[in-house]
């Protein structure tokens, strides 16, 4: 594990236990790089208000517009739909039929393109869709004419300085510092780093450290990457979502914790658990990351916040 909590502009606490590699005894510190799972979806949705500003896109246009060789029923889903989970588009995790092959957000691309239905009336309902966050990768790589690890790279994390941090897939880059996931099965740990959807980078490809991740929380005070009215605007609610008096925004839980204003993301898969919990009204910021597959995350991040909220 390794967490912090970042008060008033400063790293205030930090705390790391244990191995990110335990086949070569490699310890855990704060500059280690995790798999950021689904809390990596607040990046692509930067990359997204980036493009957004730069007049290259309007959350209007739907995926009939972006890729004309989609079909029909594209037309009813648009780039909001896709941000807050309404979009009904079928989960692309059901639809694999290799085992073994590492599926990319293009592949998620062209197997939206062979179906021709959704769960639901677009805009009606929320259900969380790792589709669509592959398919806002695909939109940025669109309308930037980059590859989409190299526009966040270029465009999010070189400018505030997450020099560390990486959109990763095997055989085009390498992690820094990098922390391998395990399972704890049958009363021993079990490497389990990598699945058939871990080459996806649109909804959960980010690697990124404690370290890292402050300055990614002290940038979303600042308009280094979007202007403020850009950002309250992914803060603010614009779908009801399956959690219990929470909303969601542009890769963004939103609620209250105690009273005051909370925006959170959680991230779970093969070999890691995290957690990203801010209070801007507080300056506040909780991060959890850890390389194995069994905690439940927001009880931990919501335990460290007591300790400091309280104090």
């Amino acid at each position: 594990v390794s967490a912090a909590v970042f008060k008033d502009g400063e790293i205030v606490f930090t705390y790391v236990s244990g191995l990110a590699d335990l086949e070569h005894n490699v310890k855990i510190t704060p500059e280690t790089n995790f798999r950021l799972a689904s809390f990596s979806k607040q990046f692509t949705a930067m990359c997204v208000m980036i493009l957004k500003e730069e007049g290259k896109l309007d959350y209007s246009e739907n995926l009939c517009q972006i890729f004309p060789d989609f079909p029909k029923y594209g037309e009813k889903i648009t780039v909001k739909h896709l941000f807050n989970h309404t979009s009904g588009l079928l989960d692309y995790e059901d639809l694999l039929t290799d085992p073994v092959y590492q599926v990319l957000d293009s592949d998620v691309l062209e197997i939206m393109k062979k179906v021709d239905s959704t769960y639901f009336e677009p805009g009606s309902e929320f259900r969380y869709s790792n589709t669509a966050y592959a398919l806002l990768a695909m939109i940025v790589e669109k309308k930037s004419g980059k590859k989409y690890s190299e526009f966040l790279k270029e465009k999010v994390l070189e400018p505030i300085g997450m020099n560390n941090s990486v959109a990763f897939r095997k055989g085009e880059n390498e992690v820094p510092n990098r922390a391998f996931g395990y399972a704890f099965i049958d009363g021993k740990f079990t490497f389990s780093d990598q699945s058939t959807t871990s080459a996806v980078w649109g909804d959960g490809g980010l690697y990124s450290s404690t370290m890292d991740i402050f300055k990614w929380d002290q940038a979303l005070y600042t308009e280094k990457l979007v202007k403020k009215a850009t950002l309250e605007e992914a803060y603010t609610p614009s779908s009801k979502s399956q959690r219990e008096n929470t909303d969601y925004g542009f890769g963004w839980y939103i609620d209250t914790y105690k009273g005051i204003k909370r925006v959170y993301h959680t991230g779970d898969t093969c070999g890691f658990r995290t957690i990203f919990q801010r209070y801007p009204e507080k300056n506040l910021s909780v991060v959890i990351l850890i390389n194995r597959r069994e905690p439940e995350m927001i009880q931990f991040g919501n335990q460290l916040t007591d300790l400091f909220l309280a104090d």
